[in-house]
């Protein structure tokens, strides 16, 4: 039986980015190695996101108690059905706390059918009205719901920072939300085989309007894909972002480091 390929080694990047969008109360490891193992390879902060009330809390508080972990707080589109003023306004008020950076992830998702659309769009355009509010950046949900997604950031005004988690659009919907202006935070599906349209979009996608994230513990980019995915394999996805752009490592990680202090202030 032939042995299996060694996976190569994950290489420290040149200049420090950031996990845009990472779970760390579903990781298999604690917070403080987390950060530890990012840190080794160049990711300096990560950002730590909530998709219900308690999740929510939880990553405020995290983010409150370790020096470069920082928040999104919101209800998750799948977890909108029974939805609540009350809960909405607890979000609202965690959304004010200085190391929450953003309003998310919120948005739509039509994939699954957890909640309705009239549901889901409800709770959107609450977290909408929660980012303009606080001024934090709106960090946005897209599953299989562009045109409805795109339709309500224009009905209700978008936000002065609009990042489109894991991004799943094609090169069209990357131009459309280049023209205005929504950053692409891209994740470690788009190292997978059959995501070219994926790389399409990123090849399209203006340098300064380009992040990074895991969704940790999922997406995990080639070569580790099947395993658990964690920030500090983010390196892996830098590398085939840097070959699609183009641009030598150190450009890219530099725009993202940018990206990143214009949309968080960090």
């Amino acid at each position: 039986m032939a042995s299996e390929k060694p996976v190569p080694p994950t290489p420290r990047l040149p200049v420090a980015v950031f996990d845009d969008h990472c779970h760390l109360d579903m990781l298999d490891m604690s917070v403080a190695e987390a950060v530890e193992r990012a840190q080794a390879v160049g990711v300096g902060r990560i950002v730590t996101i909530g998709c219900d009330l308690p999740s929510s809390e939880w990553a405020a508080k995290t983010a409150a108690e370790h020096a470069d972990v920082y928040a999104g707080v919101a209800i998750h589109p799948n977890d909108t059905k029974g939805l609540t003023d009350d809960v909405l306004a607890r979000i609202a008020e965690l959304a004010g706390e200085p190391k929450v950076v953003a309003v998310g992830e919120t948005g739509l998702d039509y994939y699954r059918d957890h909640a309705t659309p009239e549901e889901q769009q409800r709770s959107f355009r609450a977290h909408i009205a929660i980012a303009k509010d606080s001024g934090k950046a709106l960090m946005i949900h897209d599953r299989d719901a562009h045109q409805d997604v795109l339709r309500i950031l224009d009905e209700e005004g978008a936000p002065d920072k609009v990042v489109f988690h894991c991004f799943s659009g094609d090169a069209e919907m990357a131009r459309v939300c280049s023209d205005k202006g929504y950053v692409m935070s891209f994740a470690g599906n788009v190292t997978f085989k059959n995501a070219q349209p994926l790389r399409d979009a990123l090849a399209v996608a203006p340098l300064e309007l380009i992040l990074v994230e895991t969704d940790a513990p999922f997406m995990t980019p080639v070569p580790h894909r099947g395993k658990s995915n964690a920030s500090h394999l983010i390196p892996h996805t830098v590398a085939l972002m840097a070959a699609v752009k183009d641009v030598p490592v150190d450009v890219l990680c530099s725009a993202i480091a940018a990206t990143g202090t214009r949309m968080y202030g960090f």
